[in-house]
């Protein structure tokens, strides 16, 4: 599947649109950003979440960098088939993500059907 950067950076706006508005305003000092490819060693990681969750920040986190959320395009582009498959497959892995800033770790999202 190909897709230039433009679109696929459309299609995780898109995917952050549909987010619940109550859930987007609790998201607090975070960055969602978009990268062509995963980190070396890392070929097929389509999101990375990277930073303290919500549910660790004590009464000392103050004056940190934001937390980072990255949406790697070319990975996802490989395991789609058709745009409609990249919708599909950036809206899991954006709501993957920002689950892992409210302390959802990988085995619940995966019991919720959002591994």
């Amino acid at each position: 599947m190909e897709m230039d950067r433009d679109r696929f950076e459309e299609l995780v706006g898109e995917a952050l649109d549909e987010v619940p508005e109550e859930l987007l305003r609790l998201m607090d000092n975070v960055v969602i950003l978009v990268e062509d490819d995963s980190p070396p060693g890392e070929p097929e990681l389509l999101g990375l979440y990277e930073g303290h969750a919500l549910t660790e920040r004590g009464w000392d986190y103050a004056g940190v960098l934001p937390d980072r959320i990255t949406i790697y395009r070319n990975p996802t582009l490989r395991v789609c088939d058709s745009e409609d498959d990249v919708v599909d497959e950036v809206a899991v892995t954006v709501v993957h993500e920002i689950a892992h800033h409210f302390g959802i770790d990988d085995a619940r999202l995966h019991e919720l059907g959002w591994g």
